[in-house]
């Protein structure tokens, strides 16, 4: 056991046994993250951050001249009333008087101007680097947002968009401090240079003890980084128009409840631990520190009784001396806080160095328009990030141009994944695509995005205007109301938003004051409609119809044959109603392509197809 574990009380608890501490030399090394935060800091506003700057400068020095101006009237006081100066011998006293309150008040409103600074640049800040995070968010791939490391570094980013300009605040009141201290310090030496011994021994026991209890906190947020992740989870699903019918109709109020004060008491306890030792120890070390001014303010008096120094030197050493320890001790303190504070905000830059696999080639090949070949799958084999498992393999085909494809098997046959494929969500860890002959990492990512319009299974129900719910699907054609007209028409959402009060204006789900919540098929004909929007020469719909009536079904179907000719499709069904108007249909079962073929070529092979029409069928007899 270390000699800091030993006086401290270190346990091998949850909180610090999962990972190692934060280091002492940890805490300095983050320190070299500052000039890239002062950085950010001054592209959020360099006007608001010079002025900043300056204000603080100027508030250094007046606790100098208050104490300063003080010791001169307390001597002038005690000079006037020894010598019986009359109301006429007393202008110098009222000058001294007068000037000491015009420090107060400068100082007083240089201190307003710098908390109206810092409460502006921080809103200013928190807006810029969430737009960022959202920004370097989206660049990365599908596949870092499905690893649970991933989201607990995103949520560490996210937690630091918020407040941070307080960290600007405490490195520009040390360096303010600092100043101030050069000035009080100087004056104390002149009197007594052992004052300022006195004072070093005072207040470094404090700033060890500070320096060890934020690393220690670090540490402690660290190791629950995922625990605090599920906390917040909990918080939502047990209190969420989205899980509310579930909640009620399963009664898993009393498990959510239960399963959250579960955990919300472990990391309670472990904080209360530190908390409750780091107040023990603080006590202590601020009670040698106060020990330690009380021996250099004896050492003051007894100067001042033996003649060696005024009442007024007195009051303005003592003050000084108070002043210096309180200022030296909060430097040293928020040196240890700063470091701390720089180990959470490497968090937030280091967010910023994960960087995406799949990308845009330097020079991209110009994009067809419109496509002549089709996709071609070599040999195509893929596993998901931290899976031995393929979820496709050995999968060969060609999506000709113009072509109608259905893909049909069982769940986890992977269909969507060779969806996923297609739009370069994910790159394929064997074989390659081809588009128009060359590979598909040739093109531009965006170029090939725009080519491609799709509507997921569990598409995003977006609580948003339903105008605005179709436009993401083109978002750059938001303000073409004609445009999202006839995206709607085409996927029969019209009828749905004639409906609404407000139609195209009308906020879509209860989560915001005024919204309606839709049914299922009316969600999804809003999706289909955002498909419909990119005029895309590949439209991939997954189970487009699942949560529609057969009559809404085949309507969909007819608009969707008639709006598709001379364009290629993929159709991802379990109805064979639906994936019989495709031009071929390519079977999988268990990541293997087990045959291809039109609906009849494939009935009378009586494979996996025909078996899985037949059980279908029968359904309806």
């Amino acid at each position: 056991m270390s000699f800091w574990s030993a006086l401290f009380g270190i346990s091998n608890n949850k909180s610090n046994s999962r990972r190692p501490q934060a280091t002492f030399a940890q805490s300095i090394g983050a320190l070299k993250i500052l000039p890239r935060f002062f950085s950010l800091i001054w592209r959020t506003n360099k006007y608001y951050t010079l002025a900043n700057i300056v204000l603080r400068v100027l508030t250094a020095v007046s606790p100098l001249l208050t104490l300063y101006i003080g010791k001169l009237i307390i001597d002038e006081v005690i000079l006037q009333a020894k010598n019986g100066a009359g109301a006429s011998g007393l202008t110098h006293l009222w000058t001294l008087v007068a000037a000491e309150m015009a420090v107060v008040l400068a100082s007083g409103l240089v201190n307003r101007l710098i908390s109206l600074i810092d409460s502006m640049l921080g809103d200013l800040f928190a807006n810029q680097t969430s737009v960022m995070l959202m920004a370097h968010a989206a660049e990365l791939d599908l596949p870092q947002f499905e690893d649970a490391e991933f989201y607990d570094k995103l949520e560490r980013a996210r937690r630091q968009t918020i407040g941070r300009v307080m960290l600007m605040s405490d490195i520009l009141n040390q360096f303010q401090d600092i100043i101030t201290i050069v000035f009080l310090a100087a004056g104390l030496i002149v009197f007594n240079p052992w004052l300022i011994a006195i004072l070093v021994v005072a207040v470094i026991p404090v700033f060890l003890s500070e320096t060890y209890f934020n690393q220690q906190s670090y540490s402690l947020v660290m190791n629950w980084t995922a625990e605090r992740r599920e906390l917040d989870y909990l918080r939502f699903i047990g209190a969420s128009d989205e899980t509310a019918k579930e909640i009620k109709i399963f009664g898993l109020t009393g498990f959510l409840k239960d399963r959250f004060s579960k955990l919300a008491h472990q990391y309670y306890l472990a904080n209360r631990n530190l908390a409750a030792r780091r107040a023990a120890w603080g006590y202590f070390f601020n009670a040698l520190g106060d020990a330690g001014y009380y021996v250099a303010y004896v050492v003051i008096i007894l100067q001042t009784v033996a003649g060696a120094l005024s009442v007024g030197d007195l009051t303005f050493l003592a003050g000084s001396f108070n002043r210096l320890r309180q200022l030296l001790q909060g430097i040293l303190s928020r040196f240890s806080y700063i470091a701390q504070q720089s180990l959470y905000l490497k968090d937030f830059f280091d967010f910023f160095e994960m960087k995406p696999q799949i990308t845009s080639p330097t020079n991209p090949r110009q994009f067809p328009n419109p496509i002549q070949q089709g996709f071609t799958f070599e040999n195509i084999g893929f596993r998901y990030p931290n899976s031995d498992k393929w979820a496709i393999r050995n999968v060969s085909f060609t999506l000709h141009a113009g072509e109608k494809l259905a893909l049909v098997g069982e769940n986890g046959a992977g269909k969507t994944t060779l969806v996923k494929l297609l739009g370069r969500l994910y790159d394929p860890t064997e074989g390659r695509i081809l588009l128009d002959g060359y590979d598909l990492r040739e093109y531009s990512l965006n170029d090939l995005r725009s080519a491609i319009g799709v509507i997921f299974q569990d598409f995003v129900r977006f609580q948003m205007l339903a105008g605005e719910n179709i436009a993401v699907g083109k978002i750059d054609q938001l303000n073409q109301p004609d445009v999202i007209k006839e995206a709607a028409e085409q996927s029969l959402a019209d009828d749905v938003i004639a409906r609404l009060p407000n139609q195209y204006r009308q906020m879509l789900g209860k989560r915001f004051a005024g919204g309606v919540e839709l049914s299922g098929g009316e969600w999804q004909k809003v999706a289909l409609s955002r498909a419909y929007m990119r005029n895309a020469q590949l439209l991939i719909l997954d189970e487009p119809t699942a949560a529609l009536d057969a009559r809404a079904e085949y309507e969909v179907f007819q608009r969707f044959a008639h709006l598709t000719e001379g364009k290629s499709a993929v159709l991802i069904s379990h109805r064979f109603s639906t994936v019989r108007m495709a031009n071929r249909i390519l079977v999988l079962k268990k990541g293997q392509m087990v045959e291809i073929g039109s609906h009849e070529e494939l009935l009378n092979n009586n494979g996996l197809y025909a078996e899985l029409f037949q059980l279908q069928a029968k359904g309806y007899l």
